[in-house]
């Protein structure tokens, strides 16, 4: 069965080339890339073997990690299509397990994994220094294409059955999103780190962190071996033969679930209850919450900024540690960091609701309820954020005196956060993604409305919290009696700008019912 599986894929494969001469003169330029870059990244791999162990270490764990990163993202990220999908076979009555591995050993005539196989052996002569380092290389690349290739078969299988409903399409975008983030700043850094100086310094850390994943750990051992770490290299390797166990466990359960479920029947719901409603009390206040809470846990529009809210934080330090900045007080960014977006989040959230805003005007609710209603999803995560959050930063700052002004700045963003976007959504709002579109689709307005109430809304947070930070500065630097003082502040200042800002937005959102309604319909 295994031989016929590697000719159909290898009659699969040439089957491609049966294309018009236009596609046939595109497919042979790709190829002749392809080759390019190969002979390329192959006498790369050639030259690194005069290279001191430890740099040439470094570079290939890095670049190895983000390869085995992307035969695992890739095919969620463009929702490729599986040539040999498992349900296939369905009804030809195959053993679940010998078809898992005629599978996987059909995977290896694709492009892909010929390339990886094609590098991955070229780094035997990368670690060409002696016996050991030689004999793990050989080891290590052949396990290293199994982990690639077993990846990439089972983010195959995941986004066939799990992104073809709607709402996992749209977790595609966000994928996106996110590598878009993190992949930009990256290449920045990379670009303007001084390399003559602590450039390989940082760049070694990382690698020595990532080798310990089983993203780096295959493309580290013959690099230790070669530096005479031969008890790391054995740990190392450890962790490499346990992770292709691992995906070979994941890619057999995957094919014995597809083989005997070939139908993608929609998914079936059953209704028992009225979930949020049912949890909050009555009144409009709970209705709204309800209703909000609901929009936060299935809307790809609320969800989205919540995806990229924890990566913030960590773009922002990378930098300042590059430039020197000691890393004990960085710690304490992140958390205030988050709680500041997480409130400022609500700026905009009234357009979200599009024409279904007119419910709110026509049903007579108070404006007050309205803005209080919709600040419970942000302060119940903000809750669990900062009381999970605050321990954390205090254990790695190594100082849980300053525990009240982590409290005390983090609540203070959040609760001020809230209270000014309350009144800005209802007073300034822009043209959001109308409901059922994806969250990346571009809004049919824009222009300084939106820059006008996204600026002020941040800006009045941060200003308005500047009492606190003076507090929690004073409790840093001169005596840490002020880090109660900056708790009570910040909690206390945040829970007044909480009221004033639910209050006056909603005296804002009854004065201007009929213009909010016309603003939401005609947009």
């Amino acid at each position: 069965m295994v031989a016929q599986l590697l000719r159909l894929r290898l009659q699969s494969t040439l089957g491609a080339l049966r294309r018009t001469p236009k596609q046939m003169l595109g497919l042979l330029v790709g190829i002749g890339v392809g080759i390019a870059i190969v002979w390329l990244l192959g006498l790369g791999l050639f030259a690194l073997r005069f290279v001191e162990a430890g740099n040439a270490r470094d570079l290939l764990v890095v670049a190895g990690s983000f390869v085995v990163l992307g035969f695992a993202t890739v095919p969620l990220l463009f929702r490729l299509e599986d040539p040999m999908d498992p349900r296939a076979f369905a009804l030809f009555g195959l053993a679940p397990r010998p078809l898992a591995r005629g599978l996987a050993l059909a995977a290896l005539v694709g492009v892909p994994a010929v390339i990886m196989a094609v590098l991955s052996l070229a780094t035997v002569v990368t670690w060409s220094r002696g016996p050991l380092p030689m004999v793990l290389a050989v080891v290590c690349a052949i396990l290293a294409v199994a982990t690639c290739v077993l990846l990439g078969r089972i983010s195959i299988a995941v986004g066939s059955v799990f992104l073809s409903q709607r709402r996992t399409r749209e977790f595609a975008g966000m994928l996106w999103l996110l590598v878009i983030v993190l992949v930009i700043p990256a290449i920045a850094l990379l670009a303007s780190m001084d390399w003559g100086n602590a450039g390989f310094t940082v760049f070694g850390r990382a690698a020595s962190v990532v080798s310990w994943t089983p993203f780096g750990a295959v493309w580290s051992a013959p690099g230790d071996a070669a530096s005479g770490s031969t008890g790391t290299a054995v740990l190392k390797l450890l962790i490499a033969l346990v992770t292709v166990a691992l995906l070979w466990r994941v890619w057999e359960a995957l094919v014995a679930r597809l083989v005997v479920s070939p139908v993608r029947d929609a998914p079936t719901k059953s209704f028992g209850g009225l979930g949020w409603f049912d949890a909050l009390p009555g009144g409009a206040v709970g209705a709204i919450a309800a209703r909000s809470l609901t929009y936060w846990s299935r809307d790809s529009r609320y969800l989205a900024p919540l995806l990229v809210i924890p990566v913030v934080p960590f773009l922002m330090i990378a930098p300042l540690l590059i430039a020197g900045v000691p890393a004990q007080p960085l710690v304490l960014l992140p958390l205030p960091v988050m709680c500041l977006f997480l409130g400022w989040s609500l700026h905009n959230e009234l357009a979200l609701d599009s024409s279904a805003v007119w419910l709110h005007v026509a049903s007579g609710v108070r404006g007050w309820a309205d803005r209080l209603g919709r600040t419970v999803p942000i302060l119940l995560i903000g809750a669990v954020l900062i009381a999970a959050g605050s321990a954390v930063t205090a254990v790695m700052y190594g100082d849980w005196r300053a525990f009240p002004s982590i409290v005390g700045v983090s609540s203070s963003l959040l609760l001020i956060g809230v209270g000014v976007s309350s009144l800005v959504s209802a007073r300034l709002p822009y043209a959001a993604v109308l409901p059922g579109d994806g969250p990346f689709q571009q809004p049919q307005t824009s222009g300084s409305p939106a820059v006008l109430s996204q600026s002020v809304s941040l800006v009045a947070t941060i200003l308005l919290a500047l009492p606190t930070f003076w507090f929690a500065a004073r409790g840093l630097f001169e005596s840490p009696t002020w880090h109660l003082v900056a708790l009570f502040v910040g909690i206390g200042s945040g829970l007044v700008v909480l009221a004033a800002g639910v209050f006056s937005g909603g005296r804002v959102f009854d004065r201007r019912g009929p213009e909010i309604i016309g603003f939401a319909t005609s947009v």
